[in-house]
């Protein structure tokens, strides 16, 4: 079990450099039911399944208003409704979901005032997270950033903006993950899973005016030159261009 394991996981990590993430999702559950044998079955696969739902929400593949079942999530992820109901009681112990019925959820709309929070954390602890990923910056770094960059902008081109939220995650952790401060990441990944599904809200307004993919160009220069406070303030201001939009959106959510 512990070989077919490690080979998901390798699976998983070459997905990411090869750009096939969504690909790796829709597949991951499967591969450990099967890894998982009988037993501890129900925990391996509710694990699997809340990391799977957290990971969308965290990406933005669920949108704000979003409903679902236990029922439509355990036939979405391919398993049985004991891990999907557990997942969804985790997400909701954490108010990633909240109830909206005895069996309904809904991803949560955030308002204004809870969006001016959320960027307030942030902009303080992903400021901190890059500032300190900076000395560790190396050319094999950037040029991952450059790929998944690349992927960025061939999916805001295509007007695929889910695709383009994906892998603007992985933008964004990689350089996090570099300050080697896991409890920190896991900070700003609670973060994340809040703000999310709302990063949906952004667009085609962010595509049109590039403002991310300027402020994540200004991130792999400074990460180059290892300058930690313009780092820093890259990923500020893509966090503060981003939170103009999504307070507008809210604005005109209220009003409808």
């Amino acid at each position: 079990m512990r070989q077919s394991l490690c080979k998901n996981f390798i699976q998983y990590f070459c997905c990411i450099k090869n750009g096939d993430c969504q690909q790796r999702l829709d597949g991951i559950v499967l591969d450990l039911k099967i890894a998982a044998g009988t037993g501890g079955q129900a925990a391996s696969l509710g694990d699997a399944a809340y990391r799977e739902m957290k990971e969308r929400l965290i990406r933005g593949k669920y949108r704000p208003g979003y409903k679902m079942t236990v029922r439509a999530v355990a036939e979405d992820l391919g398993v049985s409704s004991t891990p999907a109901r557990d997942a969804i009681n985790r997400l909701t112990s954490e108010g990633a979901l909240v109830y909206a019925g005895p069996k309904t959820v809904i991803v949560p709309v955030l308002g204004e005032q809870d969006l001016k929070e959320l960027t307030t954390i942030r902009i303080a602890l992903e400021g901190l997270a890059s500032e300190k990923a900076a000395p560790f910056g190396s050319e094999q770094h950037v040029e991952l950033l450059d790929e998944i960059q690349g992927r960025i902008n061939a999916a805001l081109d295509a007007g695929n903006y889910g695709e383009a939220l994906w892998h603007n995650k992985e933008f964004h952790f990689h350089v996090y993950e570099m300050a080697g401060l896991p409890h920190l990441v896991a900070m700003i990944e609670s973060l994340w899973l809040r703000v999310g599904p709302s990063l949906y809200n952004l667009y085609p307004e962010f595509a049109q005016e590039r403002y991310g993919v300027r402020n994540h160009q200004m991130a792999m220069e400074a990460l180059a030159e290892r300058d930690g406070a313009a780092l820093r303030a890259a990923f500020e201001n893509d966090i503060r261009d981003g939170y103009r939009l999504l307070r507008l959106a809210a604005r005109r959510s209220a009003r409808a």
